[in-house]
């Protein structure tokens, strides 16, 4: 069985776009092959293709770790210790929030809770 297609936004289809032109153009701008950016993300050139032409079905992890690879700082942050630093911080903010989101029980006519 195939993957379901999931119908995606403009802005998220921009911003896939802009990704991929940026990690091209940081690619060329170090005189990179395609190869070489992917042996040096550990990822197949068939990889690096897609994230640069913007393919929405290439794992994000991926797209990370080429982004990374080729020296574009994701989310405008170029000091690993600040997003370590940053993902403490969510997980502390994350352990105070309640575990799972319930939406409260309506009763009906009769007064009885609608399962």
């Amino acid at each position: 069985m195939g993957r379901t297609r999931v119908g995606m936004s403009a802005v998220a289809e921009n911003a896939l776009a802009v990704l991929g032109s940026e990690v091209r153009l940081a690619r060329m701008g170090k005189k990179m092959t395609i190869a070489e950016l992917a042996a040096r993300a550990g990822v197949s050139s068939r990889t690096v293709s897609a994230i640069e032409a913007g393919a929405p079905a290439t794992a994000v992890g991926n797209v990370f770790t080429v982004a990374l690879a080729v020296g574009f700082p994701l989310f405008s942050i170029e000091d690993p210790n600040e997003f370590a630093a940053l993902r403490l911080r969510g997980e502390e903010k994350i352990a105070l929030l309640p575990k799972r989101v319930d939406h409260p029980r309506k009763k009906d006519d009769d007064g009885n809770f609608d399962f």
